[in-house]
């Protein structure tokens, strides 16, 4: 970025206050009252300096520059020329005036998000880049405990699983936080991808829909060969992970050495509910139950769950396992450990070791 002159091409006429232009929202950004003038791919928008000045360490460098008496002036302000997208620029300059805020994400917001990251990162703006790298932190978390949070809250009300409502697609993210050096996103995001199937992982994600000469025009983003056999490999591991569980911690499991029942046929009703729970995360490895047999994490969760369902069969009606409180323990504990290690985990699977997470 530079100040600079405007070319008088593309300096507009006198009678003209704002920019004309079919992108909603850039027109907001003409005030009356403003003293500077932003040009960015010959799209103006005539500012306050004290605004950018004050949040801005690059924005307050470049206005104190002491300007020529003949400079260019446009609507009687000085100009700075910005080499960056129009739309990065507006969704920049809503978040100065109007204040950058977090609901409930929706993953039609991501392009802004991306680009007041990008800007803020680029103009040295640290309060918005500091709450865009908190909201990245929430939606691609480097801890467990975040994670748990992430997944409940892409679960809606009937227990529908919608994360695509409300987060972009992970290449989307892999994409971005490696333009941003990011990396540390990277394995949450990767892991989030691995439990899609491999047709979908290699298709990628159409985004960014436009229209042009009356056509929708998709982009289509795919991973890099090396990332998209990074994800495929890690897939596996994902995978391996449910089959070792089952055959360490559900084969022939013993009863806890507390087991209320073990003086009851040698605890036999708390070993054939461990059997009802290896047979129902069998499904899982073969990609039975809800389609996410590259998800661990979800899978054991839902192991632990099973302690609480009540709705086994005993050939005659729906009833719960009859699991001793000691046993229900031991196997809470069990799969919590579990748990942690896949997470650890993570990072190797997709090639990572050396990043954090």
């Amino acid at each position: 970025m530079r100040k600079s002159k405007v070319p008088p091409s593309h300096t507009p006429s006198p009678h003209i206050t704002r920019p004309t232009t079919p992108i909603e929202g850039l027109a907001d950004f003409w005030f009356s009252d403003g003293n500077l003038v932003l040009v960015a791919d010959g799209i103006h928008f005539k500012v306050h300096r004290g605004v950018l000045a004050r949040q801005s360490e690059v924005f307050r460098d470049i206005l104190s520059i002491p300007q020529p008496a003949d400079v260019t002036l446009i609507d009687g302000c000085n100009v700075v020329e910005l080499y960056d997208s129009p739309l990065d620029v507006m969704y920049l300059l809503r978040a100065l005036y109007d204040g950058l805020y977090f609901k409930r994400t929706q993953k039609e917001d991501f392009h802004a998000f991306t680009a007041i990251l990008r800007l803020s990162t680029k103009y040295f703006i640290e309060s918005l880049r500091q709450l865009c790298m908190s909201r990245l932190q929430t939606d691609w978390p480097s801890t467990l405990s975040g994670w748990d949070m992430r997944e409940r809250e892409a679960t809606d009300e009937k227990g529908r699983y919608n994360p695509r409502d409300h987060l972009p697609h992970p290449i989307v993210l892999i994409k971005f936080a490696k333009e941003m050096g990011l990396r540390h996103l990277i394995p949450s995001a990767m892991y989030d991808l691995c439990r899609y199937g491999p047709s979908k992982v290699v298709s990628g994600e159409l985004t960014h829909v436009e229209e042009f000469e009356g056509q929708l025009v998709f982009n289509q983003v795919l991973l890099s060969t090396e990332d998209l056999y990074r994800v495929l490999i890690g897939r596996e591991a994902a995978q391996r992970a449910v089959a070792q569980f089952i055959l360490e911690e559900l084969t022939e499991r013993e009863i806890s050495p507390d087991c209320h029942n073990k003086h009851r046929e040698g605890g036999r009703v708390c070993q054939e509910s461990f059997y009802f729970i290896m047979l129902n995360t069998l499904r899982s490895v073969g990609g039975i139950a809800c389609g996410r047999d590259g998800d661990p994490l979800y899978t054991l969760t839902q192991a632990a769950e099973m302690l609480s369902r009540e709705d086994f069969s005993d050939g005659v009606r729906l009833c719960s396992l009859n699991i001793c409180a000691a046993c229900r323990l031991d196997f809470v504990r069990c799969v919590d450990r579990a748990r942690q290690e896949v997470w650890e985990r993570i990072p190797g699977w997709f090639g990572m070791d050396g990043f954090d997470h």
